[in-house]
């Protein structure tokens, strides 16, 4: 654990007097990576782990499970039954007005909230008020060091590569006649990725026609589509190194098995560019602005790209989504429609940009990866899809 960075991210924010951490049953995997808890470790009794904005931690554990937090520093408050932890958890807190807990607001961000309200009940009936500790998640865990940014940018430049064999792998059987389908091509770039030292949390969604319109469609040995002369393609693609501190790189292209794309189809395709591009221009103005930037305004400027073309009903999710060593990271999401995420994009973070129109069976997207550096330029590693790939 880094206390140290917990104790300097609370000062900065201002988010509360301390944080609490808390489990049960591993309910918040957030807080043990947050801490360094070991995830295999037994967790059947509930424990509180506190730390002030200055001074040193404290434990609250219960007797059969006392040995929980020992990795930790702070000192050691035995409990056994619930009156007890009341009484001792209340001895923990005292001074403390307000703590942070991963707890958001009307659920604001899900990825977040994970302490139940029967706990943030508990620590309320104790006269102490409970804030949200995603800003302090963002900045405790989705800050990229130097190192992760050479593997995200490492990964970035690899994952292209596979993304521009694969529609060879495509084009190339149309114009044969070879028959290929949506799995074999996923099972094919799954072992590109895993010949270039690449991991990923789950295969690539590859997807022909109407699928595509689907976008969170799950091909299989049981539905798979072929790929045919005038099929519209989409493939969208995420993995990191396999190293320690690696960062995903995330991306989804386009494409046509044919010399002449639809005009409407074509047409939707430019709408999701020029939205992602109005998004990352925001950020890119904000930023050099001095002026800070929420992920729920990133959102609005790329959803009011495509509410002028009356299509936003068909843009059916947020924008993008934060990304650190998980591909959907623990920072700020680029998010004003599924929720509202008002955090902050801060310097030495990542996230996505992927605007998409769905409707009629037809579906397009584009996404891009976005760095901020330390000093909160924008870079984006690789090509950004301008156009559709064709044979």
């Amino acid at each position: 654990m880094k206390l140290h960075q917990i104790q300097s991210a609370l000062k900065q924010t201002g988010a509360a007097d301390g944080w609490l951490f808390s489990d049960f049953h591993h309910r918040d995997p957030l807080g043990g990576r947050v801490l360094g808890l070991d995830p295999a470790k037994i967790c059947k009794r509930r424990w509180f782990y506190f730390v002030p904005a200055a001074g040193a931690p404290q434990k609250l554990v219960h007797a059969i499970e006392q040995f929980v937090l020992d990795d930790l520093p702070g000192k050691k408050c035995v409990y056994r039954g619930h009156v007890e932890l009341r009484e001792k958890l209340q001895a923990l807190l005292q001074g403390a007005r307000s703590v942070a807990m991963q707890y958001s607001p009307m659920g604001h961000v899900p990825m977040v909230s994970l302490i139940d309200a029967g706990t943030v009940e508990l620590v309320r009936s104790l006269g102490v008020e409970v804030r949200s500790s995603a800003d302090l998640i963002a900045r405790i865990h989705s800050i990229v060091s130097t190192r992760g940014f050479k593997l995200h940018a490492e990964a970035g430049l690899k994952v292209q590569a596979i993304k521009d064999a694969a529609f060879k792998k495509i084009f190339d059987a149309v114009a044969s006649g070879r028959k290929l389908d949506e799995f074999a091509l996923q099972q094919f770039i799954v072992e590109r990725f895993a010949q270039a030292n690449l991991v990923s949390d789950a295969p690539p969604i590859v997807a022909v026609d109407d699928h595509a319109a689907d976008p969170h469609f799950e091909v299989s040995k049981k539905n798979p589509r072929a790929f045919k002369k005038h099929s519209r393609i989409l493939l969208d693609m995420w993995a990191k190194v396999n190293a320690p501190g690696a960062i995903y790189y995330d991306i989804t292209w386009c494409g046509y098995a044919g010399a002449k794309p639809p005009a409407r189809y074509a047409k939707l395709f430019e709408h999701v560019t020029r939205a992602r591009d109005a998004a990352l221009d925001f950020v890119r103005d904000g930023l050099a602005a001095g002026r800070t930037v929420r992920g729920w305004e990133i959102d609005k400027a790329c959803r009011d790209v495509i509410a002028a073309q009356g299509l936003e009903p068909h843009f059916l999710h947020r924008t993008g989504h934060s990304i650190d060593s998980d591909v959907h990271g623990s920072g700020a999401n680029i998010d004003g429609l599924e929720t509202l995420d008002d955090r902050a994009i801060l310097p030495s973070t990542c996230f996505s940009i992927e605007p998409g129109i769905y409707l009629d069976g037809i579906g397009v997207r584009t996404e891009i990866s976005v760095c901020i550096d330390a000093k909160n330029r924008v870079k984006v590693i690789g090509d950004m899809q301008r156009e559709l790939m064709l044979p």
